[in-house]
């Protein structure tokens, strides 16, 4: 592991935010004003600022790394998939939350482990996310079969639904994290480590280098590849029809041959992206991890086709 990475582990421990930083703020004293008749107007309290939260990324300093095509990305990997040939790194040993990007091993233990897509999992309350509070659209009691929400956890990155495959894996809970923590060792991720199938907990951690290879092998499931790269898909929730889509936009860009893909996003992680796609002639896996804005990932892969292409351009 390199020196980036126990940057990372260091400064999350001696860094964490302050409690100002955490937002932690004390109501004004507001007295009210006086108005023409001498009667005093109702006191409107002062709107709570909230700081946003900053990722163990920012936390270490990484993004203070510059690199060619200045990206909001503190960390990225771009790898030819057949070669392996490292075309751009930066910081892609640092270890790191990769919140939702999580769920790409939890696709791949639920497929290998080739329990059947067509029995039906329902949603309960230990679906609920206690750890972030996140919404979802799928109540308790949402009846749907395995194979649709693993449609939704890839393609829409539905956290009840993740946790639902875990839970009705056989063992249960405990033995889909085992799963997953041995699959990861297996694939020779030294650097990665999972506690939960969703991508919740900032305790899943990851490196640009260990990811590039789950996308590799993920790659080798088509169903995995088939179900992340959906555009948009239609469940029944309760009584309702209820329309689901991608949360990758470039699936939908005709600038794009996208072959698989995950996004994730929890604030200690920022914003993270992996795919596999076709580039300029070649076959490749990119990883971005904590980047810094709500379509700052998008703009990163774009800024690496953009590159790749005009640089395929000069050689021919």
């Amino acid at each position: 592991m390199g020196d980036a990475a126990l940057g990372v582990r260091e400064v999350v421990a001696k860094e964490q935010p302050s409690k100002a930083q955490r937002g932690t703020v004390k109501k004004a004293s507001v007295r009210p004003a006086k108005t023409v008749s001498g009667k005093r107007k109702k006191a409107v309290a002062p709107a709570r600022v909230v700081p946003a939260k900053p990722s163990f990324g920012q936390l270490a300093g990484l993004h203070q790394t510059h690199d060619p095509l200045d990206l909001r990305s503190s960390v990225a990997l771009v790898m030819d998939q057949d070669t392996e040939e490292i075309l751009l790194a930066k910081n892609d040993d640092a270890v790191l939350p990769i919140a939702s990007i999580t769920k790409l091993m939890t696709a791949l233990v639920v497929t290998e482990a080739r329990l059947p897509l067509d029995e039906v999992l329902t949603v309960t309350q230990d679906d609920v996310d206690t750890e972030k509070g996140s919404r979802s659209r799928l109540q308790v009691g949402t009846r749907l079969t395995r194979g649709e929400m693993l449609h939704l956890a890839l393609m829409s990155s539905e956290n009840r639904a993740a946790h639902a495959l875990g839970r009705y894996y056989p063992g249960g809970m405990n033995a889909f994290v085992e799963a997953m923590n041995a699959k990861a060792q297996l694939l020779g991720m030294r650097d990665t480590r999972y506690v939960e199938p969703t991508g919740l907990s900032s305790r899943n951690q990851s490196s640009a280098q260990d990811l590039a290879r789950l996308v590799k092998i993920a790659y080798n499931e088509p169903l995995i590849r088939e179900l992340s790269t959906s555009e948009s898909t239609t469940v029944r929730v309760g009584r309702r029809e209820a329309a689901f889509g991608t949360t990758n936009g470039l699936v939908r860009s005709p600038n794009w041959d996208i072959g698989l893909q995950k996004t994730g996003y929890i604030s200690e992680a920022g914003q993270c992206l992996v795919m596999q796609a076709q580039l300029a002639g070649r076959r490749l896996v990119l990883v971005f991890l904590d980047s810094a804005g709500k379509y700052s990932r998008i703009g990163d892969a774009e800024r690496v086709r953009k590159w790749l292409v005009g640089e395929s351009r000069k050689d021919s």
